[in-house]
């Protein structure tokens, strides 16, 4: 992935991926990648905070219920409180990022 437009990171190439530094199956690496989001969107589910050592954390933020305003009509009316995903990256993958480095193995 270099410098040019943005390209997109897929389930599929997650498990490629797996599949060519691991060494494993594509079978096993699918099943790898479906299991760890599997376990991820349960926790979510439960309301747990997800934090992944290096790279960041997943938290489940309440919003309350509040006044808005229908951009179409200009009435009042309540927003529903409801539950929000929210990722807060980890200073070492802020850092990664911001200096276009690669993690050492």
């Amino acid at each position: 992935m270099g410098d040019e437009a943005a390209q997109n990171m897929t389930k599929a190439d997650l498990v490629d991926l797996i599949y060519e530094r691991i060494g494993s199956s594509k079978k096993e690496a699918c099943e790898i990648v479906e299991e760890v989001f599997r376990i991820i969107e349960d926790c979510l589910q439960r309301g747990e905070k997800v934090k992944i050592s290096g790279f960041g954390s997943f938290v489940v933020n309440h919003k309350r219920a509040r006044r808005g305003r229908n951009p179409q009509t200009g009435s009042a009316i309540i927003i529903d409180s409801r539950r929000v995903l929210s990722f807060k990256p980890s200073q070492v993958l802020k850092s990664l990022v911001a200096n276009g480095t690669k993690r050492s193995a």
